[in-house]
């Protein structure tokens, strides 16, 4: 859908849909504690990605490329920068009564926070009885992806049932990690819910695999009303939209699979297609950013047919001087390179100085890496300054001293955090 189409239907997205009203909740509010110490200063969705962007524009891309333009983001914990993000970067148009916007935690029902994502879409539900949906999305904001919720929505209506939940294949062994999905025979029908099973149940017709839940949903507005209303009144709840609403109404025969392989994102490729992330950790955030960098990326974020949307810094072209170099790289603007990057990624405004070495490494805004200093398998949030001659991730024991280092051997700084010089 075109953004003119999206217009004319009043920001509800979907040819299915369209009369039908559709409000979209993103689901901002977690701490990321274990994306520390990227976390240490920020929610988890305003993390940077991929040069330019948060973690929050990939489902937001997603929304607005869809057509979908009334977003209500419920957030948190440590939200001003992703607040200011929203606010600075997401602006619809008021005229034709298209939003995003940041919704902190309002305590409405009394003096305390959001104890759950489903407490906190209870909490916050003068959204909905504001926008008087009939339809419902309500999606996760820290996952890399691209996908048309458009289709989920079209297959949600379709189905006639209360609750549908996005599932992605994956190896049964590695199903373990996530929530899985258990359907009937017919392949769509949610029959169980199991939080991280020890033996994944095997999607019908393919016993390779499983149904991890990809933390999207989308609801009939007034079932899930009345799911959350039930819900608070559990003093025995979780108050969890995976662990406690969506059981709730599998138990009634409610709920269906939505088969994100059957999702068609216009312009994806053969190798790009159905690619999804959870980049809950630092390994996993470290691994997702290599996905981007090679010849061919695993992710490709030059699909202009559905593009990835974020604040782009009004700063000058990248500039690449005195032998400086690149190769497998994303470099972003105002960056200068004197020095030599490899299968990295850098965000605006970086300086790599002469005879420095940056290798398969992730470099936020600011970060200055000066003469002759060496970054390998790194992760440096914004502003670290990295003296000339000193190294990083050449000597991982010395780094454990003084840095956070995974057991994979990623050595991170947190925003500003200077840098022990050693060889």
């Amino acid at each position: 859908m075109s953004q003119g189409a999206a217009e004319r239907d009043g920001g509800y997205g979907s040819d299915m849909a369209r009369g039908a009203r559709v409000l979209g909740i993103v689901l901002a509010g977690g701490e990321g504690k274990r994306l520390m110490p990227l976390t240490a200063d920020r929610a988890k969705p305003a993390v940077p990605f991929g040069g330019q962007y948060r973690l929050i524009d990939f489902v937001l891309s997603n929304l607005v490329n869809a057509g979908y333009l009334k977003l209500c983001v419920l957030t948190q914990y440590k939200s001003h920068s992703l607040d200011r993000h929203i606010s600075q970067t997401w602006r619809m148009s008021a005229m034709l009564g298209q939003y995003i916007t940041p919704v902190p935690a309002q305590q409405r029902l009394g003096p305390r926070w959001y104890t759950g994502s489903a407490d906190a879409i209870f909490q916050s539900l003068n959204l909905v009885y504001d926008e008087g949906p009939d339809y419902i999305i309500v999606f996760g904001a820290d996952h890399v992806y691209r996908m048309d919720p458009r289709q989920m929505v079209e297959a949600h209506i379709a189905s006639g049932v209360a609750a549908t939940v996005a599932g992605i294949r994956v190896p049964r062994d590695d199903a373990r990690a996530f929530g899985v999905i258990e359907t009937g025979e017919d392949g769509k029908t949610i029959t169980r819910f199991l939080e991280k099973p020890a033996q994944p149940p095997p999607i019908p017709g393919d016993e390779a695999h499983a149904y991890a839940s990809m933390g999207n949903y989308v609801f009939t507005a007034d079932a899930l009303i009345d799911a959350l209303r039930t819900d608070s009144e559990d003093p025995a709840s979780a108050h969890d939209m995976g662990g406690n609403i969506i059981p709730m109404l599998v138990d009634k025969g409610d709920a269906a699979v939505y088969d994100f392989a059957a999702n068609d994102v216009p312009g994806a490729t053969e190798r790009d297609r159905g690619y999804w992330r959870d980049v809950g950790t630092i390994d996993a955030y470290y691994a997702a950013h290599l996905d981007l960098v090679s010849l061919h990326p695993v992710f490709n974020l030059y699909n202009s047919d559905w593009p990835i949307r974020g604040h782009v810094p009004p700063l000058p072209p990248a500039k690449f001087v005195l032998g400086g170099r690149a190769y497998e790289s994303l470099v972003s603007a105002g960056c200068i390179v004197t020095g030599t990057v490899a299968r990295s990624v850098l965000s605006p405004d970086v300086m790599v100085e002469d005879g420095a070495w940056v290798e398969d490494s992730v470099l936020s805004d600011g970060v200055r890496v000066g003469r002759g200093a060496v970054v390998q398998h790194a992760i440096l949030d914004k502003n670290v300054v990295v003296p000339a001659g000193a190294h990083l991730g050449t000597d991982l024991g010395r780094d454990r001293e003084f840095h956070t280092v995974t057991d994979s051997g990623i050595v991170v700084l947190g925003k500003g955090e200077p840098v022990h010089r050693h060889r």
